[in-house]
């Protein structure tokens, strides 16, 4: 009993503990941060020459762990030799894409792709926020029950 009770622990760390919930936690930062700049575009849908801006999370993520280190694999069935990932230098960042075309005639900010991104970015906070168990401590501490 004792042993499986230590398996299952194990298992829970490795999957919501250390690098798997920071890169939660920076998604939930790089989520608010996107909120704030679709609501920034949304605003400026009018402004002559705005120039819409996005956040670059997932690119970043995405080379980090791409990042290979050199290795020999002797055996077809092996893991991948990768890298450690180093998430705490992984910090979401505004930028202005560049698109050249108008769809608002009078800036680059299309008020349907906005919204669509905003929908996107909710649920992926949402999921988010279930994922690192918020939703659990915030019951606890308003008293209330969580199935």
């Amino acid at each position: 009993m004792a042993i499986a009770f230590f398996f299952v622990m194990d298992i829970r760390n490795y999957l919501f503990g250390g690098t798997t919930r920071q890169i939660v936690y920076k998604s939930l930062d790089a989520s608010a941060m996107r909120s704030k700049v679709i609501a920034e575009n949304l605003a400026n849908v009018a402004t002559p020459g705005y120039n819409r801006k996005e956040v670059n999370f997932e690119e970043q993520l995405n080379k980090v762990f791409a990042k290979k280190l050199p290795g020999v694999s002797d055996q077809e069935r092996h893991l991948e030799i990768k890298v450690g990932a180093d998430i705490a230098k992984i910090q979401p960042k505004v930028y202005e894409p560049i698109d050249t075309s108008l769809p608002g005639e009078i800036n680059n900010v299309d008020i349907d792709m906005e919204m669509t991104k905003l929908a996107e970015n909710q649920m992926v906070y949402g999921f988010g926020i279930k994922f690192a168990g918020f939703n659990k401590l915030n019951s606890a501490i308003s008293g209330q029950h969580q199935s």
